[in-house]
């Protein structure tokens, strides 16, 4: 083996000094987690929400709030999809609704930017995408002549129709649920004082009465579209807008009521969260255009602020998820990694299994399959499970850590889950198995692609259905070749058979090239990261055709200081963008795929390594770069303990390989 390219004493304090990071990091109540950074289109749409509902945030939190989108406005007074992104006609008009709203004057500064911003796009404000379209009408800033027809009675349709909501994914499904019960009601709320009258003259710059809405039913700003309206979506709106003329009034208030029933049933049983913000906001305006004194109303407004995040440097905002389990999964596979385990590392992995405990869905949801759902009883959620929404890779990975944990002789784990709970993880992956061998993530496909013809989102990709996704297909794979090695398979042979498809199907969707396109990460690194620890798992050979053909990939793709960047637009444009500056999160991706592969002496790891190493600050870190997570094609984010537990990891496991930590 050669020598690796730093001395054994730094790569042993590099490693533990991360390791003692972590733990530092660790929650009282036994995980981690870390802010999942998005925009600031929930925030905007809280403050509309509590606004409407006569509950105004108190002065404090007006500061912090106003202080968010302070420091997250473009230089040229947008805001974006995204910390990187360019302006959005979308964010940018419900930002400035929500600071007017918030008690800032039209001539402070950060309006008269985001103001000048609007009004030098193509038709402004007239032409924000249709989920812009429906909150702007809501609050009487925006006629709803100018949306889309999106009547409840869709709702009532015959289940078995394949392009019935139920088969909508479940995110999709949830949000037009509420905006279907709020459109049927044409719900418009009043605003305080003069202020829908001011801020008509602000965003339009003609009379808002001159002002034809109808003609824009179709119109997006061109910064803001992804998805532009197929043909076949336009003709269903047409279709639909004939019939809302017409609609009769006795199958409205059917199809309001059973919309409503639906709504009230996610909350209730979501402990009034919601699935996300995103729909959780819908259905508190919703519920509140019930009935305003609806006693779900009170629960369903604590119930959001469930997603608030708050800190000294940005403020106030909200996630649009909570991400305990995922983070906390890795970090316990990261910190298992290492040839040894530090003194107060024991107590921390005891707390973390006590949190896994406490998180798995150990009762099924009553009268789940009215509601459309799969069974939940077994699984984890991306949250801390509050919501009940459990989902396939976050339940792989808990278990893959639950394992690794369970079978290192030299940790005790005071209260390990007992074999049935894991049983049911099992179980609860493979029921999201779909039948081309891989797997969806809360539910399994009930669909077909035919389904994004009518994507009615605009601003985002591949949102309409399920579909195999190459990240949780390769968790899923890992997680079940992990429990057969310990653990019989299923009396009909399942387990073997779901490994089998999946592995199949992985090698179906490998690209000439040797790598995998992401869907939940940025994106080709990410999804070799995964696919090389599912193969490896699964028994195939380093030298196997597959994973030598992913290892030249990474190899050609290294730049020349050691280490590895992926630049968000790669999602954008489906192909390999280098990153001007090397990523600490795509380099620890890189270098733990490859040592799944190549020799750990190999030239590139020792490389990547090396780089991580220069790239630690002082108190075991590494500094925050780019975002590294996307959803739905356009949707970039910034998980923020991934610069933290996957160079950990990558370190960890060179430590391991090399056995250069004595103690």
């Amino acid at each position: 083996m050669t020598e690796i390219p730093v001395t054994k004493t730094k790569l042993t304090d590099s490693c533990l000094k991360a390791v003692r990071r972590l733990l530092q990091l660790q929650k009282s109540t036994g995980d981690w987690e870390g802010e999942m950074v998005w925009c600031t289109m929930i925030l905007a749409q809280a403050v509309i929400v509590r606004t409407v509902l006569g509950l105004p945030y108190s002065e404090v939190d007006k500061a912090e709030i106003i202080k968010h989108f302070t420091v997250t406005q473009t230089t040229d007074g947008a805001w974006g999809m995204h910390p990187e992104s360019e302006g959005y006609v979308f964010f940018t008009a419900l930002a400035y609704v929500a600071l007017r709203l918030l008690g800032l004057k039209p001539d402070e500064p950060i309006l008269v930017k985001a103001r000048a911003w609007l009004n030098a796009q193509p038709d402004g404000v007239k032409s924000i995408p249709s989920w812009g379209k429906f909150w702007l009408a809501m609050i009487g800033l925006y006629e709803y002549e100018g949306l889309n027809s999106l009547p409840p009675e869709i709702f009532l349709l015959p289940d078995a129709l394949p392009f019935h909501p139920r088969r909508y994914y479940c995110h999709t499904r949830l949000i037009y649920l509420g905006i279907a019960y709020l459109y049927g009601k044409r719900f418009v709320a009043t605003l305080p004082g003069s202020l829908c009258t001011d801020l008509r003259r602000e965003l339009y710059p003609e009379p808002y009465d001159s002002i034809d809405f109808s003609r824009y039913r179709h119109v997006i700003a061109k910064t803001d579209v992804l998805v532009p309206i197929s043909p076949v979506l336009k003709l269903v709106y047409n279709i639909l807008g004939i019939y809302e003329r017409w609609h009769f009034s006795k199958l409205r208030s059917k199809g309001l009521a059973f919309c409503l029933d639906k709504i009230l049933y996610e909350q209730r049983s979501t402990n009034y969260q919601g699935i996300s913000p995103v729909s959780g906001l819908l259905n508190c305006l919703a519920i509140f255009a019930a009935d305003p004194k609806h006693p779900d109303l009170a629960p369903n407004i604590a119930g959001m602020e469930a997603w608030r995040w708050q800190d000294e440097a940005e403020g106030i905002r909200y996630v649009g998820a909570r991400s305990n389990t995922w983070d906390t999964a890795f970090v316990v596979q990261a910190l298992l990694e290492a040839p040894i385990v530090i003194e107060e590392e024991a107590a921390a992995l005891n707390k973390a299994n006590g949190y896994f405990d406490h998180t798995q869905m150990t009762e099924e949801l009553p009268d789940y399959q009215q509601a459309w759902r799969d069974p939940a009883l077994g699984g984890w959620c991306f949250s801390n499970g509050e919501h009940h929404w459990p989902v396939s890779d976050c339940t792989a990975e808990a278990l893959c850590a639950l394992l690794d944990l369970y079978h290192r002789q030299d940790i005790l784990i005071e209260a390990p889950l007992p074999e049935k709970r894991l049983t049911q993880a099992v179980a609860f992956i493979l029921s999201r198995q779909n039948k081309d061998g891989g797997f969806g993530t809360y539910e399994s496909r009930r669909a077909g692609k035919f389904l994004e013809a009518i994507n009615p989102s605009e601003m985002y990709g591949q949102c309409m259905t399920e579909l195999s996704y190459i990240e949780c297909t390769a968790s899923s794979l890992a997680a079940l070749s992990h429990y057969r090695k310990h653990y019989p398979d299923f009396a009909d042979g399942r387990i073997n058979r779901a490994c089998t498809r999946a592995v199949d199907l992985l090698r179906q969707t490998q690209l000439e090239d040797g790598s995998y396109p992401g869907f939940w990460g940025i994106n080709y690194t990410y999804a070799i990261f995964h696919v090389a620890k599912a193969f490896r798992a699964a028994g195939i050979p380093e030298s196997d055709p597959a994973l030598q053909s992913a290892a030249r990939w990474l190899i050609g793709k290294q730049r020349q200081d050691g280490g590895w960047g992926e630049h968000y637009t790669s999602c954008l444009e489906g192909r390999y963008i280098e990153h001007p500056q090397s990523q600490v999160v795509m380099t620890s991706w890189a270098v733990l795929a490859l040592m799944d592969i190549v020799p750990p002496d190999h030239e590139s790891i020792q490389r990547g390594i090396a780089w991580l190493i220069t790239q630690q600050q002082e108190n075991g870190d590494w500094p925050k770069q780019t975002v590294n997570g996307v959803f739905f094609g356009a949707a970039m984010l910034d998980y923020r303990l991934y610069h933290t537990y996957f160079p950990t990891w990558a370190l960890a496991r060179y430590a391991r390989l090399n056995s250069v930590i004595a103690s």
